[in-house]
């Protein structure tokens, strides 16, 4: 499905960046394990994709940095010599109410998870262009950048802008054959979602249609689907995986 491809996951030592590697490996990419604090972790999941027969490679990069950025593109260039699939995942959660968010609370949020996109994409264009073979960028954005959230402002609104950023990009590139499309996950046991109060966690699952939360894997499939030439013709999207909640 994804034979001879090669494809940059971001936050990919943990959570949904971990499982969406794992997956595009099993179903044939090169993949470029990026982290940014977690040497152990992202060389675990390299081992992990080794040991099913499949081919990956740690990369550190803080990508909210554009140079750092670059030089995640550069070595995934430099170890495989094509970059076909980027996959934005990084991000972070700095949860308070507007009245108690600091500066800081705002501006890591954003950095993070906006500001990475912009610097990826950016880094990654120009050789995905070169190439003349099209390409597949996906962005992991989130529900609650559709339909908000009390403590999320920063959150709500670097996940929002993940939205925007995509439909753009999508305009731009398309003549191109470089696709460009985000998905909107609800609510999935990771890192980020551990960290909410219980109670909280009792409300949401009285929102969620389907009375659950999502399973992991039920992220990345789509993410290997849209990354597939089955999905040639989509682009500009942003698709719900959210168990209805987003309705």
């Amino acid at each position: 499905m994804l034979k001879g491809k090669v494809a940059i996951v971001t936050g990919a030592s943990r959570g949904i960046g971990q499982v969406v590697a794992e997956d595009l490996a099993v179903h044939g990419a090169s993949v470029v394990v990026n982290y940014n604090s977690s040497p152990e972790a992202a060389e675990a999941v390299v081992a992990a994709i080794k040991e099913r027969g499949g081919e990956a490679t740690a990369v550190r990069a803080n990508v909210s940095q554009m140079e750092e950025a670059q030089a995640l593109v550069k070595a995934a260039l430099d170890t495989y010599g094509q970059v076909d699939i980027l996959v934005n995942n990084a991000g972070t959660t700095r949860d308070t109410l507007l009245m108690m968010m600091k500066e800081d609370d705002w501006d890591t949020v954003i950095d993070t998870n906006l500001k990475s996109v912009f610097n990826c994409c950016k880094a990654v264009a120009r050789p995905m262009l070169r190439r003349k073979q099209g390409g597949r960028i996906i962005n992991i954005s989130s529900v609650v950048g559709l339909i908000g959230q009390a403590g999320q402002t920063n959150y709500a609104a670097s996940k929002a802008g993940i939205v925007g950023f995509t439909k753009s990009l999508a305009k731009e590139l398309g003549p191109r054959q470089i696709t460009v499309n985000a998905i909107a996950p609800g609510f999935f046991p990771t890192a980020l979602t551990a960290e909410l109060p219980q109670d909280l966690v009792d409300k949401l699952m009285d929102f969620i249609p389907l009375g659950r939360w999502g399973e992991l894997p039920e992220v990345a499939h789509l993410v290997t689907f849209l990354a597939s030439d089955k999905a040639a013709y989509i682009t500009g999207e942003v698709i719900r995986v959210d168990g209805g909640i987003g309705m």
